[in-house]
């Protein structure tokens, strides 16, 4: 047995007594490798942009008030000076009464404060006659009307997007300063597994959880380090632990956690260093085997060996550590009420998170449906759950028709559910 089953909450404040999760170290990336990282010091512009007065359509950059009066019965004519394009600051200086051709981006030359469309326009030789006036900076994007030199444009902690990307890039930026993301050594135990690809004998299943947790590491902004299968056996899995904490930040294992005598983790996590095991067992359902170490400041997380009840413990409890580590935002839970479809059972004295889908019936009403075959052994369980529906510690089951909160994995489009 477990030498002492803590609540869910009873456990994330011993780790936080234990571990205080924030940002690493900051480094310097390329612009190119920025995306989806996340910013370690507030930006501020260089420089202004546009860093010159550019015009916004084809036509024929003006002073504006030679245009007042213009109009279809009688038009205003200018001299041209020439043309003015995009890779050049032009030398012509307008004068009164004069005018050059400009395109689109170019920057507007000395003396012109407008742009007069092309449409408007008719020349021959060297005049060009405007049928439509224009005023001051019409059709002209001023210099620092889109970034000011010295504007603070992007802050420190925020995840870079795309458009982010492309603010640096207007600015001339080829390096970026972020937070390095947390490594995570993700490693599984047991004889029973092999690595997807190498032939699968009678007793013998494929490694899920190296996989799937490493996946999930990503997706919070984490760097996943697979160090493979690791048999039964205290001293080989010592010596791979011991490398674990050498490389990473964080190390996630899965399996060995239970009550077998094969179960050896909890007995290596104590060997490692102190405090050692700190956490053994959360009175919970899925994932009551759940064992959390603190070796040498590093937080190590031994999760079951069952898929499902393993990567549900890392979304519950690891991937906010991580997120935090990661200098990323907790995002705000997604959530959506409905209705329970059928009687949902709490584990005796457990928290339970029911996996559930979302289906409407013929009203539109939103019902939550537990996932068929959720048996913590089966992956298929999370792939086919929309999110999960918590029984607290002190309910002893919900009622069909219950008003309940479905926690969601992810966003659902409302297309989903009507496709159902």
């Amino acid at each position: 047995m477990f030498r002492k089953l803590v609540s869910l909450d009873e456990a994330i404040h011993i780790f936080e007594q234990q571990f205080h999760a924030k940002p690493g170290e900051v480094e310097q990336i390329s612009l190119s490798q920025a995306h989806q990282r996340v910013l370690a010091k507030d930006v501020k512009a260089p420089l202004n942009v546009p860093p010159f007065n550019r015009a916004t359509v084809d036509g024929y950059a003006v002073h504006a008030a030679d245009t007042f009066g213009a109009d279809e019965k009688q038009p205003v004519t200018l001299k041209l000076l020439g043309c003015v394009t995009i890779d050049e600051m032009p030398e012509i200086i307008l004068n009164e009464g004069t005018t050059v051709g400009i395109v689109t981006g170019a920057p507007i030359p000395s003396g012109a404060d407008a742009v007069v469309m092309m449409e408007y326009t008719i020349q021959k030789n060297k005049l060009v006659s405007i049928y439509r006036p224009v005023s001051q900076r019409e059709n002209v994007m001023e210099a620092g009307s889109d970034i000011r030199k010295g504007e603070t444009m992007i802050r420190r902690d925020q995840l870079l997007s795309s458009r982010d990307i492309g603010v640096f890039a207007a600015l001339g930026f080829t390096k970026v300063d972020v937070y390095k993301r947390p490594r995570v050594a993700v490693l599984s135990t047991g004889a029973e597994i092999v690595e997807p690809g190498k032939s699968l004998v009678l007793g013998k299943i494929y490694d899920i959880n190296a996989y799937t947790i490493s996946a999930a590491v990503q997706e919070c902004g984490g760097q996943p380090s697979n160090f493979g299968i690791v048999p039964d056996e205290i001293d080989e899995l010592r010596a791979v632990l011991k490398k674990a904490l050498a490389s990473a930040d964080i190390i996630i294992t899965s399996g060995g956690v239970s009550v077998g005598p094969k179960d050896v983790v909890p007995k290596v996590l104590n060997m490692l260093g102190k405090p050692g095991v700190i956490v053994s067992g959360i009175a919970i359902k899925p994932g009551k085997p759940t064992t959390i170490a603190i070796v040498n400041k590093k937080p190590i997380f031994s999760l079951p060996g069952h898929p499902t009840s393993s990567l549900l413990i890392f979304h519950v409890f690891v991937r906010p550590i991580i997120l935090k580590m990661a200098g990323r935002q907790q995002e705000p839970p997604f959530i959506v009420k409905a209705t329970a479809a059928e009687k949902m059972f709490q584990a005796k004295g457990r928290r339970t998170f029911v996996m559930v889908d979302l289906i409407q019936d013929e009203s539109g009403k939103l019902l939550a449906r537990p996932v068929a075959l959720g048996l913590s052994g089966a992956i298929t369980t999370l792939s086919k759950a929309e999110g999960f529906v918590i029984i607290p510690e002190r309910w002893q089951f919900i009622n069909a028709g219950d008003d309940v909160t479905v926690h969601l994995f992810k966003p659902l489009p409302e297309f989903a559910l009507s496709a159902k």
